[in-house]
């Protein structure tokens, strides 16, 4: 059976990108935290290895949370400690965070992902970070042009990443890049590998558009967000009228459209498919 990645972005209701500009005023106190067994006992009723692309700050608010994601036979890997987008002047930062985390989870973690698929020109400096650091792999690349991200000329299956090659596998590159998956959709390539896209899309175009990626014989990389798998923790926040469409849109169906997905897809962690496919 071919096999997919899963990818939960497991960060708090004032991580997203839209949705902190309009919370700097208040109070964070995390509630998405309580909603880690509801997502652990999904996975498990569908038999199902996931990654955890964990925001730090979470971790150091609840700790004990690390042994039960690893305890339940998931991978743990990076998010940042804030989630907050990477650019030319986060370099320092990137790297003080990388440290605080691995010793957070005892280097257990090989992979990453930038927040807000934050992966560009302008961030490219993070794989050489990684590769010093003996990560593995990286899932920041949406293959598709939105408003918010992504590098459209990127290929659409696994492939060696360098700084200098973001789109194009590279024969010098140590990082194994995992692009998410996209579609085609009224002749316009979008993502089609989760967030935003699961909610919004009918879910008969997500599954033509994995079932396409299994026939080429490559994995679809689907991902999460914790705060989309317990709505009731997400509370409503006041935001202008496009942001609140982008993060609350169909907020309660993701939930049931995932169970659909792992139902008829086998899906594994990004760990689980790289020992695998050696």
């Amino acid at each position: 059976m071919n096999l997919n990645l899963l990818g939960i972005d497991f960060e708090e209701w004032y991580h997203p990108q839209l949705v902190k500009p309009f919370v700097n005023h208040m109070k964070h106190e995390p509630k998405i935290i309580k909603g880690i067994e509801k997502i652990i006992e999904l996975l498990q009723k569908n038999e199902t290895s996931a990654t955890f692309f964990m925001v730090g700050e979470v971790l150091e608010h609840k700790p004990d949370i690390l042994d039960l994601i690893l305890e339940n036979g998931h991978e743990i890997a990076f998010h940042t400690m804030t989630h907050s987008n990477l650019n030319e002047s986060t370099k320092e930062k990137f790297l003080e965070e990388l440290d605080t985390f691995t010793e957070m989870t005892n280097g257990k973690s090989k992979g990453f992902r930038a927040p807000s698929f934050s992966l560009n020109h302008n961030s490219s400096w993070l794989i050489d970070i990684l590769e010093k650091n003996n990560y593995v792999y990286d899932s920041s690349v949406v293959p598709a042009k939105t408003k918010l991200y992504g590098l459209p000329n990127a290929e659409n299956k696994p492939y060696r990443i360098t700084k200098e090659c973001l789109e194009k596998n590279s024969d010098d590159g140590k990082i194994l890049e995992f692009p998410l998956l996209v579609t085609k959709f009224l002749g316009k390539k979008i993502p089609a590998g989760g967030g935003f896209y699961l909610r919004t899309l009918p879910l008969r175009i997500i599954k033509n558009s994995i079932k396409s990626y299994q026939k080429n014989n490559f994995p679809a990389v689907f991902y999460i967000h914790s705060w989309e798998l317990t709505p009731e923790f997400m509370p409503k926040i006041k935001m202008s009228k496009q942001d609140e469409f982008v993060t609350y849109h169909n907020l309660n169906k993701a939930y049931g459209k995932m169970d659909e997905l792992l139902k008829e897809f086998k899906f594994t962690s990004f760990d689980n498919f790289i020992q695998n496919s050696k």
